[in-house]
């Protein structure tokens, strides 16, 4: 199969995208691991150093979609790049510093929050503009690739770094690579495109907040997948921050571990996301999702048998390992659809809305599920959400009654379309 080539301006976009996903993932789990060794915090304030972040991170955020929608992507991105870095670069200051609080990890948090959800927003609008409707699954499988190669790295160079140099490196690394996004993107020269309704965002209507829900909701394909995903991430991310209790504190494992443990089963959304295209050709899209989403629900509980030394260190790596590539298999397809599925002039709303609420979920269920490991101990808590991942699939697409197939059979069909 021929590499297809997806021209310069998105090739700064990918290179602004690496750039930023390898600087998140040097400092996977920079945030607890410095709550957890240097202000020795209990679960409970781990689970809400996340929570609290993401909750009103995504309140800021609400009425982001009229205001993104109708203005030019590409500045949008770049500001929240500049954003990040420099929010990211106060936490090393104030640590180096000796001034390092509980409560500037929470602001750092919220800041970030809010600017990932205008970034990722924008970035989906933009990336319709750059690259062709048959394009649309390579590049996100591109971006894919990217993500799960960075994960692989990352997690692991980054433990080696902290356990080295302490956790603010990792930090720096981090607000690093959002300058150099910002750097990338900028140096897209190709004219984009508005919805020619700029005049308006300064003028954010309530019901302009509602509309990216409402136009989900109306879409019988969107609407399951919506509520899928948004579950699904909810539970895997609400026990992040308990595997980084249970593993670092109760079971007393080295960041290099940890950051191996998680790093290394990504080479398999890595190869997921090379199969994604294959498989639909071959099995059609909607076969496909359906199974790769079944497929990734399977294997979280099993997190909850992971003991000390060796042995549970190979359990996490086997556990992420399958779960990852069916994560790499289902992302890009899901993306895909979900961009062709919305209209050009509605995209910003819609993925305003959608990553509102899915950072919402998180923020709510992180918070539960801390309350929940301060009773019961963070191997119960995780257990619990492996448990409830198992139900799932049934939000998953299915046929309607008159056989109605809701998603693409193959990339040969025509760009899917909605009417609201």
């Amino acid at each position: 199969m021929a590499r297809q080539k997806l021209g310069r301006s998105f090739g700064w976009l990918w290179s602004a995208f690496a750039a930023s996903t390898v600087g998140t993932w040097l400092g996977f789990g920079a945030f607890p691991l410095i709550a957890i060794q240097v202000l020795h915090v209990g679960p409970a304030a781990v689970s809400a150093l996340a929570a609290a972040g993401l909750a009103v991170g995504a309140l800021l955020a609400l009425p982001l979609g009229p205001w993104v929608e109708a203005h030019r992507k590409k500045p949008v991105m770049i500001v929240t790049d500049l954003v990040r870095f420099a929010a990211l670069l106060t936490i090393p200051a104030a640590y180096f510093a000796g001034r390092l609080t509980y409560t500037q990890l929470l602001v750092v948090s919220v800041i970030s929050a809010a600017a990932n959800i205008a970034f990722t927003s924008a970035s989906g609008a933009y990336l319709k503009q750059l690259v062709r409707p048959d394009h649309l699954l390579v590049a996100n499988g591109r971006f894919e690739s990217t993500t799960w190669t960075a994960t692989a790295v990352g997690p692991t160079l980054g433990g080696a770094a902290i356990s080295l140099l302490g956790p603010a490196v990792t930090v720096i690394a981090n607000a690093v690579g959002f300058l150099l996004s910002a750097v990338g993107i900028g140096a897209i020269r190709r004219q984009e495109t508005t919805s020619g309704r700029a005049a308006e965002a300064a003028k954010v209507r309530a019901s302009d907040l509602v509309k990216g829900w409402k136009f989900i909701h109306d879409d019988r394909q969107l609407r399951p997948l919506f509520w899928n995903t948004v579950a699904v991430n909810a539970l895997i991310m609400a026990t992040e921050p308990l595997m980084a209790v249970l593993l670092l504190q109760d079971l007393g494992w080295m960041a290099w571990q940890y950051g191996l443990a998680f790093g290394l089963p990504c080479v398999g959304g890595f190869v997921g996301a090379q199969l994604a295209p294959r498989l639909e050709a071959r099995h059609g899209r909607r076969r496909v999702l359906i199974t790769s989403g079944v497929l990734r629900a399977l294997w979280p509980v099993g997190l909850f048998f992971v003991m000390p030394g060796t042995a549970g260190v190979v359990l996490v790596i086997a556990v992420e390992l399958v779960l990852i590539t069916c994560m790499g298999v289902f992302n890009p397809l899901f993306a895909t659809e979900r961009l062709q599925r919305v209209p050009a002039e509605r995209v910003g709303r819609v993925l305003v809305a959608w990553n509102v609420t899915g950072t919402g979920a998180i923020a709510v269920l992180t918070a539960l599920w801390g309350v929940l490991a301060a009773v019961t101990g963070a191997r119960i808590a995780i257990g619990i959400a492996g448990v409830l991942l198992l139900a799932t699939p049934f939000l998953l697409p299915r046929k309607d009654k008159s056989g109605h197939q809701p998603l693409a059979t193959g990339p040969d069909e025509p760009a899917l379309t909605t009417t609201v």
